[in-house]
């Protein structure tokens, strides 16, 4: 009984990783299919630089990232609005942070 506990719980680790990795390639190819080639470098080449690293709750701060409107989010992107504070997350702050910094807006912070 406790030898099939053991593979159960095992299992259940697998498929958590399993999926975790699911939503990896997932979000980096919604992340770079956007719509506009723009937007499809700045977040895809963020996801793309850092999604290996990121945890279940980062991938899903990521995920709600994405299903943000378009406008808002290029506007965000490209420093010609700040990011309102109902929406500022972790993960959205960092993506702006990297855009800024690669179109030269903003200086790299160690």
């Amino acid at each position: 009984m406790e030898q099939n506990e053991n593979a159960s719980s095992a299992q259940t680790g697998n498929d958590h990783a399993e999926s975790l990795e699911a939503r990896r390639r997932r979000l980096i190819f919604r992340a770079q299919h956007r719509g506009t080639f723009e937007t499809d470098i700045l977040i895809g080449g963020f996801v793309d630089r850092h999604v290996n690293g990121m945890n279940a709750e980062q991938v899903a701060d990521m995920e709600h990232v994405l299903q943000l409107p378009d406008p808002d989010l290029t506007d965000w992107l490209f420093g010609r609005l700040s990011i309102p504070e109902e929406k500022k997350t972790p993960m959205l702050v960092a993506l702006v942070d990297d855009a800024l910094t690669r179109m030269g807006k903003k200086e790299a912070t160690a």
